[in-house]
């Protein structure tokens, strides 16, 4: 008798240590998940801050192109209301995105712009800034992916399940020059 409880003493805390270790798991890659999240933001703010600056160096040399420049401060203010869930935050910059390619369209129409030291300077500052905010998103839908996986992996699910933690809402990006197949072409050169 004394050796079944001592047994089913020792079970339970085997139990009930995987279940802390778990919850503890999930606490972690939760806030792994928020902390990723928090520098994609930064960098969003980084890029929504860098705009005007840019549309007032293109409206210097472009000043007819009004309905772009609406455009693209619309989607910039869209982009910068907070409280977005990743998804929709990933629609927003998408948007943003688009209306920064026609700004950027409309500057290639200007060689002078292009060659102004200001507009480079701020290209190449969003360019940056894009590069972080790709490596940013990277980073956060590796903890989504693995927050995502504990919660829907048995036995933690149970757990998931228990104390209400769900999946986690993926970063992607949805420009299509993102998503593009490279071309790749071999002209009739040298023949």
């Amino acid at each position: 008798m004394e050796v079944a409880l001592v047994v089913l003493a020792v079970l339970v805390v085997i139990v009930l240590v995987w279940a802390i270790a778990q919850y503890n798991g999930f606490i972690r890659l939760r806030n792994l998940v928020q902390e990723a999240w928090r520098q994609i933001d930064v960098e969003l703010h980084r890029r929504h801050d860098l705009i005007p600056n840019l549309v007032e160096t293109v409206k210097g040399y472009a000043a007819h192109e009004r309905a772009v420049f609406d455009e693209v401060s619309r989607a910039r203010s869209a982009a910068s209301a907070s409280g977005a869930t990743p998804g929709a935050q990933a629609a927003q910059e998408n948007a943003l995105t688009q209306a920064l390619g026609r700004l950027f369209a409309v500057a290639e129409a200007y060689p002078v712009l292009r060659a102004s030291e200001n507009f480079q300077q701020l290209q190449l500052e969003l360019t940056s800034t894009e590069d972080r905010i790709a490596a940013g998103r990277r980073f956060y839908n590796a903890n989504v992916r693995a927050l995502n996986t504990k919660v829907e992996s048995f036995p933690s699910n149970v757990i998931a399940n228990m104390f209400h933690f769900s999946r986690a809402e993926y970063f992607e990006a949805e420009d299509p020059a993102v998503r593009a197949v490279p071309q790749v072409g071999f002209g009739d050169e040298g023949r």
